[in-house]
């Protein structure tokens, strides 16, 4: 959140037409603007950098000895020009920072190193095995439910809450508010962009509620009971709306550092239960507002995937998110984990395409939207926007 003023710099600085086409978003808060804030606020660490890494980058020099990264990686840093399909120097340069910094590129999928002695020896592994995947959250996500082709849809709901959707177009929302990137598949043949709404208090509200929960007598509260206690509970909270924000710059609201809000509360009607529903309606909203944006952008389909994990597990937030979205849910059996294998798998040629990785995806529930609760949500939504 400390870069944001600085990417917002950038954007003053760079051409808009340049943005728009080319970068297709924001230098924002995301890695470039980083890099750029540690050059200003920390100049002796920053004089020290010998190549800059995504974790994903970090994590596979360590296995391999090798520095290098990929351009799905530089997308999602603001780092990548979509028109000439090369590191965006001009983003560089504005930030005086010097393109040898970067990393060779290698691809997703493919030989990206192999594993050095030293890695072997501490895993307990052979020497020389390959590395050949990696990706950032969201995308692998996406690869793990098999969201890979234009109108396919992912969703998570961890620490943050997110629904990603795949195109075949550069997608740009003029505001920034949701971000295009490289998708793992990516290729010039077959042009496959990652389209992202972010909303950065999800579970990290649902954790906070737990915390207050765990006083006193009350010290194990988990969040099957919290599931639980939002479902004795009937849409709307009796009035009361949480707005899920708190943490961070966000960026469905223009990069604002919002706080967390809540609003309507009755000292004499309001009870846990009301605030772990509340919770749960405020979140799956503002995805909601997220979410039309997307649409209006022209991404989006009638179904979306999710691992069955996080708040996926809540009967209620599974409810609500169908019912306020108007979609199908498709819950799976995976996790980011089990898809990053799979991709390592096709970057070694286990299996010939990532089709085949994804023959034995088990779907083990479809939740469809009730055209009555679909009504009631779509008005308690418009309530809850009015606020924003």
């Amino acid at each position: 959140s400390r870069a944001v003023a600085i990417g917002e710099q950038a954007d003053r600085e760079l051409s808009e037409a340049f943005i728009q086409t080319c970068l297709l978003n924001s230098p924002g808060n995301f890695t470039a603007s980083k890099l750029k804030w540690v050059q200003a606020n920390e100049p002796e660490k920053y004089e020290r950098i010998a190549k800059m890494m995504l974790p994903g980058d970090f994590i596979a020099m360590k296995l391999t000895g090798e520095i290098n990264t990929t351009a799905t990686g530089l997308s999602e840093g603001v780092l990548w020009n979509f028109k000439t399909g090369t590191v965006a120097s001009e983003v560089l340069d504005n930030f005086d920072i010097t393109q040898e910094l970067v990393p060779g590129i290698v691809p997703v999928f493919g030989e990206q190193g192999r594993l050095t002695e030293k890695a072997a020896e501490r895993m307990g592994l052979k020497i020389g095995i390959p590395v050949t995947y990696r990706a950032g959250d969201q995308p692998n996500n996406a690869f793990s439910l098999n969201v890979l082709e234009p109108g396919a849809m992912a969703a998570t709901a961890g620490t943050s809450a997110v629904i990603y959707g795949v195109s075949e177009e550069n997608v740009i929302d003029e505001h920034y508010r949701v971000n295009t990137f490289l998708h793992v598949n990516n290729t010039v043949e077959e042009p496959r962009n990652g389209v992202l709404l972010c909303v950065n208090g999800s579970g990290i509200l649902y954790q906070w509620l737990r915390r207050l929960l765990s006083t006193g007598s009350a010290k194990n509260v988990d969040y099957e009971y919290m599931n639980a206690l939002a479902a004795t509970v009937v849409p709307g909270s009796a009035g009361l709306k949480l707005y899920p924000f708190g943490n961070g710059a966000e960026r469905i609201l223009k990069n604002a550092l919002s706080s967390g809000t809540i609003t309507g509360l009755d000292f004499n009607t309001h009870a846990a239960a009301h605030m772990v529903r509340g919770a749960n309606e405020g979140i799956v909203y503002a995805l909601k507002f997220g979410f039309d944006i997307m649409r209006e952008t022209g991404v989006g389909g009638d179904v979306v995937r999710a691992g069955r994990a996080n708040l996926f597990l809540s009967p209620v937030f599974r409810e609500i998110f169908v019912n306020t979205n108007d979609i199908r849910l498709e819950l799976y059996d995976t996790n980011g984990a089990e898809g990053a294998a799979r991709g390592a798998a096709v970057g070694i040629g286990y299996y010939a395409t990532a089709e085949e990785a994804f023959e034995n995806l088990e779907c083990l529930l479809e939740v469809e939207p009730d055209r009555q609760l679909v009504s009631t949500y779509g008005e308690l939504y418009e309530e809850w926007k009015e606020n924003l």
